[in-house]
C-alpha cells in the first residue's frame, strides 16, 4: 500500500509540470491560424491601462502607450482609476488634449471591477488591457490587429520578458522559459488557460460577461471557449516589466495569484466538466488543479519514502530527495548559491509550491481576495 500511494504521489508531482505537456505533443499544430478576415480599415482598438496610486508611474506608462504606432483615429486610451487617493487622476486628465481619457472609479473594489467601467465605455472592436508597470514595443499594436485576423482567435496573450534596475532586458529564468512553452503548446494544441494578465487583448464581445471576481486573464480564456472562441500566445507579441526588487513580496504576490485562481475556478466547477467544456476542461484539470495539487504530492512522495525500507530503489529515491531539499534549504540561507542556475531552478520550484500550499490553507479557512494591490516594482 505504501509503494502504491509513493508512486501515485510521484506521478502527481511531475504530472502538471512534465506527463502534461507532453500529451501535448502530438497535438501541436492542431490550431491551423489562418487569416481570413480582411480589414477595410484597420479596427478600432481600446487600450485599457488600470491603476491604483501610479502618482509616481503614470504619466511614463502613458507616454510609452502614445509611442505605440497605429492608425490615426483608430485608437482610444481609456485609463481606469480604481479609487486612487493620490495624484494619479490629476495627472491621467493632464493628458487630455492629446485623447487620453479617465475613468474614475470612486469605489475601490477591484481590478476586474475597474476594467469594468472602462469596458462599458470604450468604443473599439478589440480591446487591450495593461498594467501600469508593464512597457510595451512600438509595433505591438499593429501585432494585436494582425492576430485578430484570424476570426477563431478571441484573446491574444503576450509574453513576459524582465527589466534589470539598470533597463537592460534581463535573461529569462528556467521556469518563465518553461511557463512561456506551456502556453505555446496549449496555444497550438488548442486554447490557453489563462492569458498574461498584465498585458493581453481580446475582442469586445469576449469581454461582454465580464465576472469582477473572476482574474480578467482567467475570465477572458473562459469566455473564448463559452463563444466559440479560442485564446492564443503570441511570441512576437511582448510585455516588458521590472522584477520585484523585495522576494518576501514576489512570494506574497504568488500566494494571492493563486488564491485568486483557487477562487475563481472553485466557484465555476462545471468548467472541468468535459463533457461540457471538451479539451478545455482536461487543460484546466491538468495545469490548474493538479499544479495546485503538486505540494501536497511533494509532501506524501517524501512522507511514504520515509516510510518504505531506505534500500535499493527507496534508498536512491530517499537520498534524491533529500539532497533536492537540502539544495533549497542552502539556496534560502545562503543567497549567493541562487546565481548557480540549478540552486537557482530548485529554490524557485520550492518558493512556488509553498505559495500554493499557503494559498491553498488560506483558501480552505476561507480567506478571499476582495480588493487588488498592485505589486509595486
Amino acid at each position: 500500500m505504501l509503494e502504491f500511494l509513493f508512486f501515485l504521489s510521484l506521478v502527481g508531482v511531475v504530472y502538471s509540470y512534465f506527463l502534461y505537456p507532453l500529451l501535448l505533443l502530438p497535438l501541436q499544430g492542431r490550431n491551423r491560424l489562418q487569416p481570413d478576415i480582411v480589414y477595410q480599415q484597420p479596427p478600432m482598438m481600446t487600450f485599457i491601462i488600470t491603476a491604483y496610486n501610479e502618482e509616481s508611474s503614470i504619466a511614463d506608462k502613458i507616454e510609452d502607450t502614445l509611442k505605440a504606432r497605429y492608425a490615426d483615429g483608430r485608437l482610444e486610451i481609456l485609463v481606469a482609476s480604481d479609487g486612487s487617493t493620490d495624484g494619479t487622476n490629476e495627472i491621467v486628465r493632464s493628458y487630455a488634449s492629446r485623447g487620453v481619457e479617465l475613468v474614475d472609479v470612486p469605489d475601490r473594489k477591484g481590478k476586474e471591477n475597474a476594467q469594468w467601467h472602462a469596458i462599458r465605455r470604450a468604443r473599439g472592436e478589440i480591446l487591450v488591457f495593461s498594467d501600469v508597470s508593464t512597457r510595451i514595443e512600438e509595433g505591438a499594436l499593429e501585432r494585436i490587429a494582425e492576430d485578430f485576423r484570424v476570426s477563431r482567435v478571441g484573446a491574444v496573450s503576450s509574453e513576459d520578458r524582465f527589466i534589470t534596475e539598470d533597463g537592460k532586458v534581463a535573461g529569462e529564468g528556467a521556469y518563465v522559459k518553461y511557463e512561456m512553452w506551456l502556453r505555446k503548446q496549449e496555444s497550438s494544441a488548442y486554447s490557453l488557460v489563462g492569458l498574461s494578465g498584465s498585458f493581453f487583448a481580446c475582442r469586445a464581445e469576449i469581454a461582454e460577461d465580464w465576472n469582477i471576481g473572476i482574474p480578467s486573464d482567467f475570465n477572458t480564456a473562459i469566455n473564448c471557449v463559452r463563444k466559440g472562441r479560442i485564446a492564443i500566445t503570441d511570441p512576437e507579441l511582448l510585455g516588458y516589466y521590472p522584477n520585484l526588487k523585495d522576494e518576501s513580496k514576489e512570494f506574497q504576490r504568488k500566494v494571492r495569484t493563486v488564491l485568486r485562481g483557487m477562487a475563481a475556478l472553485f466557484s465555476e466547477p462545471a468548467l472541468l466538466n468535459p463533457l461540457r467544456y471538451g479539451f478545455f476542461a482536461f487543460e484546466l484539470f491538468s495545469h490548474k488543479l493538479m499544479r495546485w495539487m503538486v505540494p501536497w504530492f511533494m509532501l506524501s512522495t517524501l512522507l511514504t519514502n520515509l516510510a518504505l525500507p531506505w534500500s535499493g530503489f527507496f534508498g536512491l529515491t530517499m537520498l534524491g530527495q533529500l539532497a533536492f531539499y537540502g539544495l533549497g534549504a542552502t539556496a534560502f540561507f545562503q543567497a549567493g548559491l541562487r546565481e548557480h542556475k540549478l540552486a537557482k531552478l530548485v529554490y524557485f520550484f520550492i518558493q512556488v509550491n509553498l505559495a500554493i500550499a499557503q494559498a491553498m490553507i488560506l483558501y480552505l479557512r476561507g480567506q478571499r481576495i476582495a480588493r487588488w494591490e498592485p505589486s509595486k516594482r
